[in-house]
């Protein structure tokens, strides 16, 4: 039986937000949507709060999953985790944006700080 893209994106969703808690961090929003985008996960390591955009691409004909998150997309992501803060009143956190990118064998690059808010 085929899976839909959508399915699929939650599999690997799900196997990152598994990654990412087996090293550590710990899940506080999955999937989080606003008038302003959308996060494919929140998570927590230690004192800082992580939003992590999960990438797959399954050709590298146009780059891979890391070089898919554009500064369009950075932007909106960014957006999205500054509404989040000030909605939940978690403006005084550290923050960072990380990127979960599948490789086309399906191995898992975890990117931490892949991009910063630039004022």
């Amino acid at each position: 039986m085929l899976q839909s893209t959508r399915q699929f994106g939650e599999e690997k969703e799900q196997q990152a937000c598994a990654y990412l808690t087996k090293h550590g961090l710990q899940l506080v929003v999955k999937n989080y949507h606003c008038k302003l985008g959308e996060i494919d996960l929140i998570m927590q390591d230690q004192e800082t709060l992580v939003f992590v955009e999960v990438r797959y691409r399954k050709h590298n004909d146009y780059g891979g999953g890391l070089e898919s998150v554009t500064r369009g997309k950075q932007r909106k992501i960014i957006r999205a985790a500054q509404y989040y803060l000030e909605t939940s009143r978690k403006q005084n956190y550290p923050c960072r944006f990380d990127v979960v990118a599948y490789a086309k064998d399906q191995k898992i690059n975890w990117i931490k700080d892949a991009f910063w808010v630039k004022y």
